[in-house]
């Protein structure tokens, strides 16, 4: 009997990934069908529907799951689920009871589907999406913010740049991509990683969420884990992210670098899963939770500014929004990886030491302020990075990559990262 909290929805991992023969038999009638091509977010959601990150999903959602999740946080059937996972189209071809092939940007079959449900999908349909899902309590949530989204938050850009209709239905995943071969032994499923930790004893876990270089504080948070539980899996995005932000392999690199130098490597997995980022500060953050539930994991670390884009959302906003979600009764229905809610991280001069806002006397001008942004903004100008910000064997890395670069995106810097709201 697994120690390992179990998977969400309470049926156990559901995997639409088919294989062998089945595959083989799957892909042959995909050649006879209507062909409809997928945005890149589609395909990481779809991959996840077929290795069983995103159980119970078995499908992209109907209308009554979009609108549930989007104004409740529960599907139609009362199953917690905090973010849309939907399929767009312009295509007026489709219909309802066909079954199509879904063709990713790369011309790969990534699954079929049989449409159950076309819904259309008007200009008040995704702004009122982008207000419930995407809107903050942050500055720029604050006053015109559909006229500030539109310019600066790339997830309510994708919402509101989607086809005229989504299309609901179950999925037959046929490829997870080149995922496997570009990280190897990084990408995992959740039946890997729930393997792995059962093998190494674990039960209580904790997992890291990154898509920004490992710096000192990811790494303090990462220990604070490994002290209270039995281990935790540093689990970064390798799916696609805005243009500025640093690709998977470099981050991997830099992460594995920081496992070989400064951590017990028996008590961290290094590993990656496929999806896009959305970009929706606190509702992201519960969509982290809810699938390293399916991962095995129990615990959430939730720091400053989780999943956050600009100065969208406030900089707990993401730890707050567990207190407020419903626990809806049934088995499987409820969200059961909880936060472990840490304190703004940073090292100081005066503690000589990593510290919080909850251990450090001292004042801000004592703090070497630590953030993805702030990190990433630096190295893409070449400035100097101070002291004590990350380990000299990553900086060597990622000096490394952006001198390689031949075209570089200004990094915007938002008050969440630059520390003006640290006391």
């Amino acid at each position: 009997m697994s120690k390992l909290v179990p998977p969400h929805g309470g049926k156990g991992l559901v995997c639409c990934l088919l294989e062998g023969a089945e595959r083989d038999a799957e892909l042959k009638k995909a050649e006879g069908l209507k062909t409809l091509e997928i945005s890149n977010r589609a395909k990481g959601d779809l991959i996840m529907m077929g290795i069983g990150g995103f159980s119970p999903l078995d499908g992209f959602m109907t209308k009554a799951d979009w609108k549930g999740v989007c104004e409740k946080f529960l599907m139609a059937d009362g199953t917690f689920w905090p973010v849309p996972v939907t399929l767009d189209t312009d295509d007026e071809a489709v219909k309802e009871g066909d079954e199509i092939a879904l063709k990713g940007q790369d011309g790969v079959i990534y699954a079929t589907m049989k449409v159950t449900e076309k819904f259309e999908m008007t200009e008040a349909d995704k702004k009122w999406e982008s207000e419930m899902v995407y809107k903050g309590e942050g500055e720029d949530s604050q006053g015109d913010f559909m006229k500030i989204a539109l310019e600066d938050h790339p997830g309510v850009q994708m919402v509101m740049a989607q086809g005229k209709y989504n299309i609901a239905g179950p999925v037959k995943v046929l490829s997870e991509g080149d995922y496997a071969d570009r990280f190897p032994g990084v990408y995992l499923t959740p039946k890997q990683i729930r393997d792995e930790m059962e093998k190494r004893g674990w039960a209580n876990v904790a997992a890291l969420q990154l898509r920004n270089p490992m710096h000192r504080s990811h790494e303090f948070l990462a220990k604070i884990a490994i002290e209270v539980c039995d281990g935790c899996v540093i689990h970064s995005l390798i799916g696609n992210l805005k243009p500025g932000d640093i690709p998977g392999d470099v981050r991997i690199k830099c992460i594995q670098t920081l496992i070989d130098n400064y951590f017990v490597a028996d008590n961290v997995i290094n590993a990656g899963y496929p999806l896009d980022m959305r970009y929706a500060g606190p509702r992201e953050g519960l969509l982290h939770a809810t699938f390293r539930q399916n991962y095995g994991i129990n615990n959430m670390l939730i720091g400053r500014d989780h999943a956050g884009v600009g100065d969208f959302y406030g900089l707990f906003e993401a730890q707050d929004i567990f207190d407020r979600i419903p626990a809806p009764a049934g088995e499987g229905k409820a969200l059961l990886c909880k936060p472990m809610k840490i304190d703004w991280t940073f090292y100081c001069y005066r503690c000589d030491g990593m510290a919080s806002m909850r251990t450090c006397p001292h004042t801000k001008e004592d703090r070497v302020i630590l953030s993805g942004t702030k990190l990433r903004k630096a190295l893409s100008e070449g400035a100097e990075v101070p002291d004590h910000f990350g380990r000299d064997e990553v900086l060597v890395l990622l000096r490394e990559y952006y001198e390689g670069l031949t075209e570089k995106v200004e990094v915007k810097m938002q008050k969440a990262a630059s520390g003006q709201d640290m006391k």
